[in-house]
């Protein structure tokens, strides 16, 4: 008998491996209309929602559980660039046809970065379609204490968490066939950096997770802001793989316009830059100064242009 949609749901997506922990706050979940779910006394709710794509945000012929990580990383990442806690998130999934070996292996990566963030499945739905996976997530922060991308001042410095560019040259990687890199790697496997978010509430004046490229998305904390932000790119830090490229102005683009990366860029006052670097170290995340806010709009890298900006849909489809 051909597995159908409520079978698919009940087979994969419910059971011990997407139990709800205690004080999850979920009062109904998967199996209903609707969920019913319960705020935490005292804190904002905060939602997001990401489709990725076969062929535009993933490669189609990519494993099952790489897939899914990619799917849940990305959307924890906006929770992370707002310092919420991860708390729910709903699944709509669709399928060229029922692979139930493909589903297995999808179903069980979800399940352990979901186990690790603490975020339970609550809902969703399945239809058939060209592959596509579109999450939402919830979380939570203390009211008023979300941080936003419209806090950076002039004076302030620019910051961003991990190597950015690395994850762009890893889909280089993975587009040639080898996913053994720590490149490849980084692309497959993205880090939401959830703790880092919450560690910087009250710390930074403004932050995003860079997904379109570290100089498109400081300019979306410069739109909102109604300010500058002005990028060295000797400040910039590049990891090991992308300093060996032949050319720096390959390297620079990368890092600059590459992409993937899901690590946080931030704003902060100088007298903050002890405390990010505490928060830094006692996390294991680096976190490195990469520029400064100025009067002005846009964002911009000093004496360099890359190649590419940063990925833009329907703009670059």
């Amino acid at each position: 008998m051909a597995l159908g949609e409520f079978e698919l749901i009940a087979r994969y997506f419910t059971g011990d491996r997407f139990a709800y922990q205690p004080g999850a706050g979920v009062v109904l979940g998967v199996g209903d209309d609707c969920a019913i779910l319960r705020v935490p006394d005292g804190e904002d709710l905060l939602v997001s929602i990401d489709t990725l794509v076969a062929g535009v945000h993933f490669p189609a012929r990519l494993d099952p559980a790489h897939i899914a990580h990619r799917a849940l990383a990305v959307n924890l990442s906006d929770l992370a660039a707002m310092g919420a806690r991860p708390l729910w998130f709903t699944l709509a999934l669709t399928l060229p046809a029922i692979d139930e070996h493909w589903l297995a292996a999808f179903a069980d990566a979800l399940a352990v970065l979901a186990q690790r963030f603490g975020i339970a499945l609550v809902g969703g739905d399945t239809t058939s379609g060209p592959l596509s996976i579109t999450i939402q997530v919830h979380g939570a922060a203390p009211a008023g204490s979300a941080l936003r991308r419209s806090g950076a001042r002039p004076a302030d410095e620019v910051w961003v968490s991990g190597t950015p560019g690395l994850a762009a040259l890893g889909l280089r990687h993975v587009l040639a066939g080898s996913r053994d890199t720590v490149a490849a790697r980084t692309f497959l496997r993205p880090e939401p950096r959830i703790a880092l978010g919450s560690a910087l509430r009250g710390v930074a004046s403004a932050a995003i997770d860079v997904s379109d490229g570290l100089l498109a998305d400081a300019a979306h904390i410069a739109e909102r802001s109604r300010v500058a932000l002005v990028i060295e790119p000797r400040q910039l830090p590049l990891a090991p793989e992308l300093a060996a490229l032949a050319g720096r102005d390959d390297a620079l683009s990368l890092a600059l316009g590459g992409g993937d990366d899901y690590e946080l860029c931030f704003t902060a006052a100088p007298g903050r830059a002890p405390a990010i670097e505490t928060i830094a170290a006692g996390l294991g995340v680096a976190c490195t100064r990469i520029g400064r806010v100025e009067a002005g709009e846009g964002a911009r890298c000093t004496g360099f242009v890359p190649r590419r900006a940063g990925y833009r849909h329907f703009a670059d489809d």
